[in-house]
């Protein structure tokens, strides 16, 4: 199913990521609950978003390293409507940037929950503070199709 816009979505109504091909190792490995970030395998630089070349040593040799799925919420937001009509019904909700803990120079985006199948709204307001330890749970949301989420460390 898409939007109007050709974006893919689940059948209720949430975008799906659309992997390109520098990307598609990371999709593959969150689907198997597993969160792996691109390297060089050169001079071993971590780089996010993936991309062919490293912006360090210019090497097209890359491999993917795995991550402890810990870090920090390194900044957020709390979207409310008007949205498209699957996220109006959780709003508000948190979006969350993450500092990953062996890598603070890479930063992901995802949603703060209560538990890796919980709703977007699921953890409260007065929860969330930049700095708060947060660890990653990863969440089917379509067939084959699996998205990093994040949880406090500490409910």
């Amino acid at each position: 199913m898409e939007n109007s816009a050709g974006q893919p979505r689940t059948a209720d109504g949430f975008l799906l990521p659309v992997p390109d091909e520098d990307g598609a190792p990371f999709w593959a490995y969150a689907a198997r609950g597993e969160l792996r970030v691109q390297a060089c395998a050169d001079c071993g630089e971590l780089r996010f978003p993936p991309r062919p070349c490293c912006p360090h040593c210019q090497s097209f040799a890359s491999e993917w390293r795995r991550m402890s799925g810990r870090g920090r919420i390194w900044s957020y937001v709390r979207p409310h409507p008007p949205l498209l009509p699957a996220y109006a019904a959780l709003a508000p909700y948190h979006a969350i940037v993450v500092e990953l803990a062996e890598a603070p120079r890479i930063r992901l985006v995802g949603n703060l929950v209560s538990s890796p199948d919980a709703a977007l709204n699921s953890v409260p307001p007065e929860r969330v503070r930049i700095g708060a330890a947060v660890k990653v749970a990863f969440h089917a949301v379509a067939d084959g199709v699996t998205v990093p989420r994040w949880l406090l460390e500490r409910p």
